[in-house]
């Protein structure tokens, strides 16, 4: 009765329909997925999705968020959520067929974010990802030229207690170190090993092909 009475109270505060959430929360359940989701809130390839904790999807009251924005998970590959995690209202994820995305215990994503992942992202425990962020493994697009050197592995990597600023772009091969801010902004690409760091980047990276 008390998590059904916080449940309505979170529902409340963030304009979620509860009757809708119960009802969804229900099914999600029968199929062995504990998911707290806003009416608004679409989900392909349930599957494929693994849940140790709760995963609430759009429920979480953002002021500047809507009651009619679209939250879509389109999971492909697969989504492995490890404890009690948050994903903002109006985020959209795409998992390739060959993609893995985990993310850990105590993190959340706030609304309006992008997840594209064709191979692999981790985002570790206590993070917190601010709004308009972009996360983005692949080119979609291939392009050769002479002497070119084939980069390491386009998986993504985020540390533990990690908080990324709002409107940020990850790309691919990008790691972060454990306790690092990324500050509003930046565009990442690359390796940043140190921890607690204040990261500010904005690469740009000009080859000449000729």
């Amino acid at each position: 009765m008390n998590n059904l009475s916080k449940l309505y109270n979170t529902c409340k505060k963030s304009d979620s329909n509860f009757i809708i959430v119960v009802i969804k929360y229900l099914y999600y359940k029968i199929k062995g997925k504990a998911i707290v989701a806003h009416q608004n809130a679409s989900i392909k390839g349930l599957k494929r999705i693994t849940v140790d904790g709760i995963l609430k999807v759009g429920v979480d009251y953002v002021g500047f968020s809507h009651r009619s924005d679209l939250t879509y998970l389109n999971i492909n590959g697969h989504l492995e959520i490890k404890g009690n995690v948050s994903i903002g209202r109006g985020c959209r994820f795409d998992i390739g067929d060959q993609g893995l995305v985990k993310i850990g215990d105590g993190s959340y994503i706030n609304p309006f974010t992008k997840v594209i992942i064709m191979h692999g992202l981790t985002i570790g425990t206590n993070c917190a990802v601010s709004w308009d962020c972009q996360f983005l493994d692949e080119d979609f697009h291939h392009l050769t030229y002479e002497s070119k050197v084939d980069k390491d592995s386009p998986t993504i990597e985020i540390g533990n207690k990690v908080w990324i600023g709002s409107s940020v772009s990850i790309f691919k091969g990008t790691r972060v170190a454990h306790g690092c801010v990324v500050a509003s902004n930046s565009v990442l690409k690359g390796n940043f090993p140190e921890e607690n760091c204040l990261i500010v980047e904005a690469q740009h990276v000009l080859s000449s092909v000729m």
